[in-house]
């Protein structure tokens, strides 16, 4: 039997058939950026959360990947919260392709 191989749309979230998947991939990369912080400065759970001014149970929410209920303003202000600063750039498409939206760390942490 042949294996079927199909290549990827480059957002798990358009591939997979989520509503708004720009949207998800975009709270999904700031949620992953949020979580290297807090664990790059060894944070508990508690901590981190009377620095975002959440519950622990919200932290834990985002430590799992949990995307539901934090807007992509309220995951930016995260960032704020956490010593970082946001740039947000508005430029023409390329021509022959759709406008995207796209996120890019500046200086990144690793997981």
């Amino acid at each position: 039997m042949t294996e079927k191989i199909t290549r990827g749309s480059g957002n798990i979230f358009v591939d997979l058939g989520f509503d708004n998947p720009e949207e998800m991939e975009t709270k999904a990369q700031l949620v992953s950026q949020i979580n290297a912080i807090i664990k790059h400065r060894k944070m508990t759970q508690k901590k981190a959360g009377e620095i975002l001014g959440i519950t622990q149970s919200r932290v834990s929410d985002l430590a799992h990947g949990g995307l539901s209920g934090f807007s992509v303003d309220r995951l930016l202000r995260f960032l704020n919260k956490l010593d970082r600063e946001v740039e947000i750039v508005v430029k023409k498409k390329r021509p022959r392709r759709p406008a995207t939206t796209t996120v890019t760390f500046a200086d990144q942490i690793s997981v």
